[in-house]
């Protein structure tokens, strides 16, 4: 498989998306609840120029366990 930068971001996206599946089945386990605390981080940008008006929100939700994900996912695109 050829290794590149788009390869590496679907990879990261993956491991990001498992983490947060992890996170939500493991949410009920009170033992394990410092794993699924999570953290936004959230970015809004938007203009208006009377002509052109937008707005994107992008939200971020990260724990421990999509931290894990996205640790494992660059580990196997390394070992590609």
């Amino acid at each position: 498989m050829k290794k590149n930068a788009f390869t590496l971001i679907i990879f990261i996206v993956i491991g990001l998306i498992t983490g947060a599946i992890v996170s939500q089945l493991l949410e009920p386990v009170k033992a394990l609840s410092f794993l699924t605390k999570s953290a936004e981080i959230s970015w809004e940008p938007r203009a208006d120029l009377h002509i052109i008006k937008y707005s994107l929100a992008l939200q971020i939700r990260l724990n421990l366990i999509s931290i894990l994900g996205i640790v494992a996912a660059f580990w196997i695109y390394r070992k590609l």
